[in-house]
């Protein structure tokens, strides 16, 4: 009864994408979970965070209503209601993952799952022994020792989605995706917030006209942003706390109700079993080959645990390359120069490819185009002027070597740029597929038009 073909270590969305993609194949599956079925994204990030997200948009078009002609009155928020939203919006979600794992035929074990040698798990004393192992712990809140988080006081981004009450300061160290989501969140809501960012922009892994448009955006909502800084202690001893931060023009203390630490991500993968099965890991991550192989047979990788990109889509996309892999079907390496990354707040960001700076140093003779949503009908119909999209292209063969947008409802119009990219579309490509009008995403083709010296809204 304990014997699989294949056993998944964690059921994120690598873990149990992987799992659902093992029982079509015909494998005898089983799943190993210690919490929550969907992980942390299902339970505590990606679709939590989104409602909230969307609770604090709505809360914006309450306050801007008369900019479309319409009068409210008498309306606020309920923060509690809003947490409490969010929360049965990831337990619905998490009910879902049950259904598809007893769709699947998929054996959930519940306990926490210890790797042993010879293709065995150890859940709670009991083992069970599969053919295939794949580890997909995931990750969590990284520490800074500068920082340490109490959960109170200083905390990550778990506690920041179910706090009891609206704090009425807040400081949120960090400005990738994680950090600027809950800034915008917040300070829709009605907090004070402050970014502290210790690189010179925010969003630092973006284009920098993304990160110079963000922080314009962010500035004019309210939000206070400081950049090349570092916070060097806190004190949490009086009934806020207080944060020394570290500027070009010397220290600098702040006070506020709460610190939110969004400074990364820590892998899962202390207490594994790791050591005892003698699998290799470099930096916090667990070294695998193109089909997520570790160097111990019968033992895979996939997800925050290896080197790729941290994103919920990356760990499903190499779940599924790898049992397909397991099963012997003919499979293309991913291609992690190709990968999307979003980021939620307001206005939204996406992008894929290389940045205007990389493209540079790659030595690429480049064509840029920008297309700003000032000059979009549907941006401004909507009152989402904000923003623009960004393409950049090499000049010599007409590559798409890079897309990056930020405005409204961005995250769902990158995928064009993905999958033009994966089909080696070029810009000429672009510019003879008809894009529909009037709609956000006709800015991509004229984005791509304005590469050419061929825009006509400009």
């Amino acid at each position: 009864m304990n014997k699989y073909d294949i056993i998944v270590l964690g059921s994120g969305p690598g873990g149990y994408v992987t799992a659902i993609r093992a029982s079509q194949l015909g494998f005898k599956t089983a799943v190993v979970e210690k919490e929550n079925l969907g992980g942390v994204c299902l339970n505590w990030g990606c679709i939590p965070t989104k409602a909230l997200l969307k609770s604090a948009q709505v809360f914006e078009y309450l306050k801007h209503a008369g900019d479309y002609g319409l009068s409210v009155k008498d309306y606020d928020k309920d923060f509690d209601a809003v947490v409490k939203r969010s929360r049965g919006v990831a337990d619905g979600m998490s009910k879902g993952v049950q259904f598809l794992m007893k769709k699947n035929k998929i054996d959930v074990i519940e306990g926490y799952g210890k790797l042993k040698p010879g293709k065995k798990v150890d859940v709670n004393g009991t083992e069970y022994s599969a053919d295939h192992i794949i580890i997909a712990t995931g990750a969590r809140s990284r520490e800074l020792p500068s920082l340490p988080q109490d959960g109170k006081k200083v905390i990550g981004y778990r506690e920041a989605m179910s706090l009891t009450s609206q704090p009425k300061k807040m400081i949120v160290v960090g400005s990738g995706a994680i950090g600027v989501e809950f800034a915008y969140f917040y300070n829709s809501m009605g907090t004070e917030v402050t970014i502290v960012e210790f690189l010179p922009n925010i969003v630092p892994v973006e284009d920098e006209d993304i990160s110079k448009q963000l922080e314009k955006s962010f500035k004019k909502s309210g939000i206070n942003i400081m950049t090349s800084a570092e916070v060097t202690k806190v004190d949490t001893s009086g009934n806020g706390v207080k944060a020394t931060v570290k500027t070009s023009n010397g220290e600098e203390v702040l006070e506020a109700d709460i610190i939110l630490s969004a400074v990364g991500i820590k892998t899962n993968i202390e207490n594994i079993g790791l050591e005892d099965v003698g699998i290799v890991v470099d930096r916090d991550k667990i070294l695998v080959d193109k089909y997520y192989k570790t160097n111990i047979p019968g033992y895979y990788a996939i997800g925050d645990v290896t080197p790729g990109q941290a994103l919920a889509h990356v760990a499903s996309a190499e779940g599924i390359l790898c049992v397909e892999n397991i099963k012997g079907m003919h499979v293309e390496a991913l291609d992690y120069g190709n990968i999307p990354g979003c980021t939620y707040c307001s206005p939204e960001i996406a992008s894929v490819g290389l940045t205007e700076k990389q493209a540079k140093d790659k030595g690429f003779d480049i064509k840029v185009g920008k297309f700003p949503f000032t000059a979009s009908g549907k941006a401004k119909a909507s009152g989402n002027p904000d923003g623009f999209v960004k393409v950049i292209f090499d000049a010599k063969y007409g590559e798409w070597l890079g897309c990056h947008m930020i405005g409204a409802g961005v995250t769902d119009m990158i995928a064009e740029a993905v999958l033009g990219r994966k089909l080696e579309t070029t810009g000429h490509d672009v510019l003879k597929a008809v894009h529909p009008h009037p709609t956000m995403s006709e800015a991509v083709m004229e984005a791509v038009a304005a590469a050419y010296d061929e825009v006509i809204h400009l």
